[in-house]
């Protein structure tokens, strides 16, 4: 099967370029490798020596090899990398020496064998706006903004990145506000519709329109005198009827702050097939990616990274208190980001799992194996693979051999608000996720955060023998904050307590909208 993926390989290029050659497009570009997911997985584990992976667990009980939820064999290995101690055996018992030593040696270890390295030369991103417009968010007036970041892809025209975000602040701030960037599709709130009489013009050019393109819908036209084509849009005054809390967005504005949705696959594709395209694929020229290359995950983080250099040319912005929040998948990004970009004030990590607030070293749900053995292998940096490594050239390895875990991650984020949020398995936040894990890794992190003179969990630093609080019981004492919520795989219900301890750190000065 190997040899078939790397002469398909071959005869893809060879077409490729002939096919250049033939409709007379310059020859000087490689043509873009077109992989499905489990070629380009393959051609990994080529580059890498591995012969064979272990299969992840299962999510479903009653396969035969489902995923271990006994807690009694949840920590086959319950030694966590020292966060505090020098690759030399020294501890660190100073801010300056984490600075300057250690966090440096974990930001390495992450980015080779973790989530990959971002290249050192990536193109310059060029933001253009869209759409600027007045709008209104229940009783809320905002200026609302489309924008898209053109990524330079003058050394490799043959792909395109456009990253799209929508930035949404209140009308009335008299001042720059506090805004929350959230991975999530990018939309305008609110899109202004024309008055009456304009959309009435708009309805009769349009009938004139269609009637010359089809007389017999004179006919009916004439016989529906009161129908348009486009129908004006129904505004509920009073909005929509309570169901609970308001929606997040409206929650920030009414606190006085803005909201960045930042659209993950406008940065980067969300499979292996895309690891040839997206902003991967452009810097790599379209070639697949080398072992130590970035994966969606540390794109993602990236493309949020250059959405903050946009707002820190926006007058309405107070881009020192920029926020960046995300869940599931996007839960692990966000998290990477805040760890890796310190100009992010703080986070709010929703439901993130294994590859973000999750213990590698934990057995219980979603293990490393089911990132490195299945189509989520492409969040990673290539070099990960090696973890549920069965058989290879360099014998086999497990997440016991991974150089970092959870809880150094969050520990990269200190002291910088942290919030990590999770909800319960009856609603729909799965044990698959781990929640114990999560918990127990931010109770690791706690050490770092009393380094650097800011507050942890107040619940000590066994992680051992560390048990979740309750469900609704907040742990929001200090920079380093727990929340599981009674709803489902959202941090929807935890963001009315994410606001005021947000505040408590950031002291906005700008005044709330009116």
């Amino acid at each position: 099967m190997k040899k078939v993926i790397y002469l398909w390989f071959a005869f893809t290029v060879s077409s490729a370029s002939a096919q250049q050659a033939t409709t007379g497009t310059t020859s000087a570009y490689k043509p873009v490798v077109n992989f499905t997911t489990a070629q380009d997985h393959e051609y990994m584990l080529k580059q890498l020596g591995i012969k064979m992976l272990r299969p992840g667990p299962s999510g479903d009980e009653s396969a035969p090899n489902h995923a271990n939820y006994d807690e009694s064999l949840a920590n086959p290995y319950p030694n966590l990398p020292e966060v505090l101690t020098l690759k030399n055996g020294k501890k660190v018992t100073t801010s300056d020496v984490w600075w300057k030593q250690r966090r440096p040696e974990i930001i390495d270890d992450f980015e080779r064998e973790v989530f990959g390295r971002v290249p050192q030369k990536v193109p310059k991103v060029t933001w253009k706006t869209l759409i600027a417009e007045r709008e209104m968010v229940g009783f809320i007036p905002v200026m609302a903004k489309q924008l898209v970041g053109q990524v330079d892809n003058s050394e490799y025209p043959l792909l395109n990145v456009n990253i799209a975000i929508t930035v949404v602040t209140p009308a009335n701030a008299k001042g720059p506000v506090p805004v929350l960037m959230m991975f999530s599709r990018s939309a305008l709130p609110a899109p202004a519709q024309p008055p009456k009489e304009s959309l009435e013009k708009i309805n009769a050019a349009l009938k004139e329109l269609l009637v010359k393109t089809d007389p017999s819908l004179k006919a009916i036209f004439e016989q529906y005198p009161a129908y348009n084509p486009i129908a004006s849009v129904a505004v509920n005054p009073f909005g929509p009827p309570p169901a609970g809390d308001p929606p997040p967005t409206q929650q920030l504005l009414a606190a006085g702050w803005g909201y960045v949705l930042i659209e993950p696959g406008s940065i980067q594709a969300d499979n292996g097939a895309g690891l040839t395209k997206g902003i991967i694929g452009l810097v790599n020229k379209g070639q697949p990616r080398k072992p130590e290359d970035w994966g969606a995950l540390r794109a993602w983080a990236w493309g949020a990274s250059r959405a903050l250099d946009y707002l820190e040319t926006d007058p309405t912005v107070n881009a020192k208190q920029v926020g960046i929040e995300g869940v599931s998948r996007y839960g692990k990004a966000a998290l990477v980001a805040l760890a890796f970009d310190q100009r992010f004030a703080l986070g709010l990590i929703g439901s993130s799992g294994e590859g973000g607030a999750k213990l590698h070293r934990r057995n219980f749900g979603e293990a490393v194996e089911n990132l490195t053995a299945s189509g989520e292998y492409h969040w990673m940096a290539g070099n990960f693979l090696k973890y549920g490594a069965a058989a290879a050239s360099f014998g086999a390895k497990t997440a016991n051999d991974i150089p970092v875990d959870a809880h150094q991650l969050i520990a990269l984020c200190a002291p910088r608000p942290t919030f990590i949020s999770y909800g319960i398995p009856e609603k729909g936040d799965s044990k698959w996720l781990d929640q114990q894990g999560s918990y127990m890794a931010t109770v690791a992190a706690g050490p770092v955060y009393k380094l650097l003179g800011a507050k942890d969990l107040g619940v000590g630093y066994d992680y051992k023998t560390a048990k979740m609080p309750g469900v609704n019981v907040s742990l929001l004492d200090g920079e380093l904050a727990w929340r599981q919520h009674d709803g489902g795989h959202t941090d929807a219900p935890n963001f009315k307590y994410f606001i005021p301890w947000a505040n408590k750190f950031l002291q906005p000065t700008s005044a709330k909208a009116k």
